[in-house]
């Protein structure tokens, strides 16, 4: 009876490092789905905060400017924000003046026309700046014709 009872305490001894394992194993797989899963969410947060700073950067150069240095843009303007790790270029699309699009105020015949410019800001993030984002917004400038 008694070599019986000692060939039992072996095999539980084996299946528990079998247990022991197999929960190991499950373990670090865990871990390791985990940390993947922190990764992506950390790139997902970055992307949406370059599109911010793309977009604060946009409104920051057409505030810096509007009015006659955006009626009188003859060549693309490059703008370097670097407190927003952003590159903005702006950039005349039509050279002469056209009719405007939209408008909603009654003018004169040929009095007002539009010129139209163009902004794309590109933003850079993501671990070694690997990751781009550009951002383009259409600008239409009211000024008199023939000025």
């Amino acid at each position: 009876m008694k070599s019986s009872f000692k060939k039992q305490q072996g095999i539980v001894l084996f299946f528990s490092l079998i247990v022991l394992v197999v929960m190991t194993i499950i373990g670090v797989g865990l871990a390791v789905n985990s940390s993947q899963s922190l990764r992506m969410a950390g790139a997902g947060s970055d992307s949406v905060a370059a599109r911010l700073a793309a977009i604060g950067a946009q409104s920051l150069a057409l505030e810096n400017n509007k009015g006659v240095v955006m009626a009188n843009i003859a060549e693309p303007l490059n703008i370097a924000h670097v407190n927003f790790n952003v590159n903005s270029v702006i950039s005349p699309l039509t050279i002469q003046d056209v009719n405007c699009q939209r408008t909603s105020k009654a003018y004169a015949a040929d009095t007002v026309s539009c010129r139209r410019s163009e902004i794309s800001s590109t933003a850079t993030f993501g671990r070694g700046n690997l990751g781009s984002l550009t951002v383009v917004t259409g600008v239409e400038q009211e000024v008199f014709t023939g000025s």
